[in-house]
């Protein structure tokens, strides 16, 4: 069974990225499920584990270095897949180095800060790696769709829901835009996910919840609910998807059909974003050296 990545994959991987610039079509552009993977589907789940033992070099030499963090942002319908890929994307990392945070409806408090504040806390220090299942970008999709939610947050010159027009999204893309700017210039890696998944898939998923006893918790009738604003939502997904990639912090539309490809999509994708950065293990001075054979002799004399 061959473990090695075909360089036929790395090509792919570049197909999933949105083009700055470019206007998105979920539809047209990019599909929830490939039929015709450039790996072979037996080897799916090796190559992963030797995707995620490179994210584990990855990140030990991340903290290491300390110059750089990485925040990985993760959106998607429900039932996409965002919770099994942190678990098994993540699984062989440390801990210690990443911090998970799954953000609901903003509370009280959140409200009366503009809506980045809750996400500034969570951002990972240099030397970590931070995931946000769901993010700032609910911001620009569960208010696009339920604008009403906006008048919530009291803003300026935002009265009732007719004050809330294109320039107030295009205002918000912006902003975001700006945010991410800032995060890359002082040294967080930024990587979007965008989990594509089919809406018959979802049903599927969402049957396979009722029927599974363990998985009841995990569906609600608010689930029902949104499902029937599909397209509202995709085309929330594409307008902001179109509006907020970019060269410092690109989306990634990945195939999620398929729960297994989508996690060696994902995995593969850090794995390339963050070999860029060129992460070496701190190099010591002669004095460093000199002290620390100092210490080896007088441990071996002990």
């Amino acid at each position: 069974m061959s473990k090695k990545i075909p360089e036929s994959f790395k090509e792919y991987l570049h197909t999933l990225q949105a083009k700055p610039g470019k206007p998105v079509s979920l539809t047209d552009d990019f599909k929830t499920c490939c039929h015709e993977k450039p790996v072979p589907e037996y080897d799916i789940k090796a190559m992963l584990k030797k995707s995620i033992s490179q994210l584990s070099t990855m990140q030990d030499k991340l903290y290491a270095h300390d110059k750089y963090g990485v925040l990985i942002v993760l959106q998607a319908m429900d039932a996409a897949g965002k919770d099994g890929a942190i678990k098994h994307v993540m699984k062989g990392l440390n801990p210690q180095g990443v911090k998970v945070w799954s953000f609901k409806s903003p509370n009280s408090i959140e409200l009366d800060h503009d809506y980045f504040w809750r996400h500034y806390s969570a951002l990972p220090a240099r030397g970590e790696i931070g995931i946000f299942n769901r993010s700032h970008y609910e911001n620009v999709l569960v208010t696009r769709v339920h604008p009403e939610y906006v008048m919530n947050e009291k803003l300026p010159g935002i009265e009732k829901v007719d004050d809330i027009t294109p320039e107030f999204w295009q205002s918000r893309y912006e902003q975001i835009n700006r945010f991410e700017k800032n995060l890359h210039e002082n040294g967080t890696i930024v990587l979007k996910f965008f989990l594509h998944i089919s809406k018959e898939e979802q049903r599927k998923r969402f049957l396979e919840r009722i029927d599974n006893p363990s998985k009841n918790w995990k569906l609600s009738p608010a689930d029902s609910k949104e499902r029937k604003l599909w397209d509202n939502y995709m085309h929330a997904y594409e307008e902001m998807i179109s509006a907020t990639t970019s060269g410092i912090a690109p989306w990634y539309i990945i195939p999620s059909d398929d729960k297994w490809f989508a996690r060696f999509c994902i995995a593969s994708v850090i794995v390339a974003e963050t070999k860029k950065l060129d992460l070496k293990y701190p190099e010591v001075d002669d004095k460093k050296r000199a002290d620390l054979l100092k210490i080896k002799e007088d441990l071996l004399n002990e």
